[in-house]
């Protein structure tokens, strides 16, 4: 779960506000603190829980969720941001700090996501490919990337909010927006193409399988590129919505940050429900 939305939507970015003690600041206001606290007190024990069960696990087990760990541990990057703009509400001088976790729910969870959904590419349509980068080693590599990008992305954000430039920041997570959005209907269509399709010689009980490997990972990306573009749309028609009418309607708002914050769970909730450990949800 993430509520990094929270900083880029309040009054603060549109021109027609007028004083922190007017009804909408206030209602609104109370509205961020709350979401927050839901982001800190669901959020951190949620990915804690994930993040553990990864970590005790062993051997290609281990190696085959270790993005899931990655994205995760961004996911509580992402709650620490939460807190933050709690504690922006006592201490102004954390706000900065704040605006700099941005970039962990801007870039660093649809990054984290692709990765995913190309792996599960690779392993479908490529699996030559596939098996020469399974060894942990090449998932260090592109994590560590990865974060190198995070970083950039959260200097950015701090750069560009502290500088109050938020036209500049709507196209800058609208770009990436498409951009991770375009990966992961490349990578979706590729596999439903593939499950559609029967390699030479295949029958019986290996096509069975087969297509089971197919059908996991087709549905892997179809659930990441929903939860994406849960997560996005609404953000990208919001940030327009301000820079073009200056004006923030808080309805829209807060039907936002409720889209934001389901889209932080459905990862969590779906490597829970594989693993078993879903108990609500888990079959007889």
């Amino acid at each position: 779960m993430d509520n990094s939305i929270v900083n880029f939507t309040t009054p603060q970015a549109s021109t027609n506000s007028t004083s922190p003690s007017s009804g909408p600041t206030t209602l609104e206001d109370g509205l961020k603190m709350f979401i927050c606290c839901l982001n800190v007190l669901f959020g951190v024990p949620t990915h804690s829980y994930v993040i553990w069960l990864i970590v005790t696990e062993t051997g290609s087990s281990f190696v085959s969720r270790f993005f899931i760990l990655n994205l995760s541990v961004c996911e509580i990057g992402n709650c620490l941001h939460g807190l933050l703009v709690l504690l922006a509400f006592l201490f102004s001088s954390l706000t900065a700090a704040s605006h700099f976790f941005q970039g962990l729910g801007i870039t660093g969870r649809p990054l984290f996501q692709c990765l995913m959904c190309v792996e599960r590419y690779l392993a479908v349509v490529h699996p030559v490919t596939f098996l020469k980068y399974k060894p942990l080693r090449y998932r260090v590599m592109f994590s560590t990337a990865a974060w190198i990008i995070c970083l950039v992305s959260c200097s950015s954000c701090i750069f560009i909010l502290v500088s109050f430039e938020f036209d500049i920041f709507t196209w800058f997570f609208s770009v990436q927006f498409l951009i991770f959005l375009s990966i992961q209907l490349f990578c979706l269509m590729a596999v439903l193409r593939a499950l559609k399709q029967s390699g030479p010689g295949e029958r019986g009980r290996e096509r069975e399988e087969e297509n089971h490997m197919k059908r996991r990972a087709f549905y892997l990306i179809l659930i990441t590129t929903v939860s994406m573009i849960i997560l996005y749309v609404p953000f990208v028609i919001l940030g327009f919505v301000i820079i073009l009418t200056k004006q923030n309607i808080i309805g829209f708002w807060f039907s936002v940050v409720v889209c934001y914050v389901v889209a932080g769970f459905i990862q969590p909730v779906v490597y829970l429900h594989s693993a078993g450990k879903l108990f609500c949800l888990r079959s007889a």
